[in-house]
């Protein structure tokens, strides 16, 4: 069927099939995390190894995606990364101890920095305008599908078969992915690229990597706390350089002046705090779930697929909302909303009924998604065309920044109060807690939107309407 299609409507169809297993992989994880650390043999708090190494391989890969595939072309960069993420997910499928599996998320990582930018890229260049909504709708569905298989899926499989079977069947998708992608995706180049900064991407890529390895490894994961405070401070070391570096070079790998910006400040730095709190959802609820309720992981996975759900439902109301309000208000509010939300998850015990759980979890998903396009869509608000792409590459690096640090946070919030509880074994009680401090780490992101002006992307908002 697939080669019976026009070429405009087959190139982003292929870019989604990858798009999807990548979203898919992401989603399905969650789920099995409890499964994994049993087999693996570690303390499942340990396995936030796992979802931060693959959300740092993302923040630092991301911004030369866009440099290789005008460089090398787009066909054979997203090939490659096709062929990258296979490998790091047979190499999860295969591991053994906690050292491989994380080593293999961040080689997934590697290969997922380079399929979401390049893909659009690709898509950008090869469509005309006139198909080019269709065209994005393709992209953008596995967004709003996989984070509601995933959990389901991850649930089935960990519940029914074996948990290594979720990255198994990644490699069929992928062999599919690069047949069709090496015989219907143009290989488009710039024959003008400007000369990569590798200085830069020294220093952010290991200032970040090494940062965020010494606090997920933090608590004897892996490494003694020596070693992890040693990585702490490298890495900061790294990263407190890279600004006074950045302002001497002409084409920096990150623009950090684009944060002078009151939008885009507000987006990403005031957007960092919402995305640290909520991104722990990943971890702590699964993990509450089949380790505080007894649930199985194929119930956990219906439950929290919900969220997605939720999510989905409010894309079709998101520019009314925007229209009615204004972005200001939106963010203020919704900030304060979405953080009680997740504290509320606390509330709930192995006896709390399961219609009610849903239902929370369905508006929690609703309340984030309105945030999170609010948030997306206020960062692009007076960012010149010029700055479009040193825009995106700087805020997708402080959204995958935003949800490892927040898995980090969640972690140590989580093993503090199990062990300020006297818990050798994780309670439902200690995630109550946890719940509790990564909402109020929500909220405080209001303090940061409270100094946008009034009408501050009043001209999107109309528009959207």
């Amino acid at each position: 069927m697939l080669p019976t299609l026009p070429r405009h409507l087959l190139t982003p169809l292929i870019i989604a099939t990858a798009l999807f297993m990548e979203n898919l992989d992401a989603t399905v994880i969650s789920t099995s995390l409890p499964a994994i650390a049993q087999d693996l043999g570690v303390n499942p708090i340990a396995l936030k190894l796992a979802l931060t190494s693959y959300l740092v391989s993302l923040a630092v890969f991301i911004p030369i995606s866009g440099w290789m595939a005008e460089r090398f072309g787009t066909r054979r960069v997203f090939r490659a990364a096709i062929a990258v993420f296979a490998t790091g997910s047979l190499l999860c499928a295969l591991s053994s101890s906690l050292a491989g599996f994380v080593a293999a998320r961040f080689i997934q990582g590697m290969g997922g920095a380079m399929m979401v930018p390049v893909g659009k890229l690709v898509i950008l260049r090869s469509t005309a305008k006139a198909d080019l909504v269709r065209a994005m709708g393709y992209v953008t569905m596995p967004a709003l599908v996989g984070p509601v298989l995933g959990p389901l899926l991850g649930g089935f499989i960990s519940t029914y078969f074996h948990w290594r079977w979720i990255f198994l069947i990644n490699l069929p998708i992928a062999a599919l992915g690069l047949l069709l992608a090496g015989r219907y995706i143009a290989n488009l180049r710039d024959e003008h690229v400007p000369p990569l900064d590798w200085a830069g991407f020294a220093l952010t890529g290991l200032g970040l990597s090494l940062a965020m390895l010494g606090l997920a490894t933090e608590g004897k994961h892996m490494l003694s706390a020596a070693w992890s405070t040693a990585l702490v401070l490298t890495g900061a070391l790294l990263l407190a350089i890279y600004p006074a570096y950045a302002r001497r070079h002409s084409h920096p790998v990150l623009k950090l002046s684009l944060l002078r910006i009151p939008t885009f400040n507000a987006s990403v730095l005031g957007g960092f705090l919402f995305r640290a709190g909520m991104g722990s959802t990943p971890f702590l609820l699964p993990l509450m779930l089949q380790l505080g309720f007894g649930l199985t992981p194929f119930q956990s996975g219906m439950l929290t697929c919900s969220t997605a759900i939720g999510a989905i439902f409010m894309k079709t109301m998101v520019s009314r909302v925007l229209a009615r309000f204004g972005f200001r208000r939106v963010l203020l509010v919704n900030s304060v909303l979405c953080g009680a939300s997740f504290a509320a998850y606390g509330l709930f015990d192995a006896h709390s009924p399961h219609w009610l759980m849903l239902c929370t979890f369905l508006l929690g998903g609703c309340l984030r998604s309105l945030q999170f396009t609010s948030l997306n869509t206020l960062a692009f608000a007076d960012i010149r065309q010029q700055d479009m792409s040193h825009a995106s590459t700087l805020s997708s690096v402080g959204m995958q920044l935003a949800s490892g640090m927040g898995v980090t946070l969640a972690a140590f919030a989580l093993q503090g109060i199990a062990s300020w509880q006297g818990h050798s074994v994780l309670q439902s009680s200690d995630f109550s807690w946890a719940f509790l401090v990564m909402g109020l780490l929500a909220m405080l992101s209001a303090m940061q939107f409270r100094r946008l002006p009034p009408q501050a992307g009043a001209a999107l908002a109309q528009t959207a309407n």
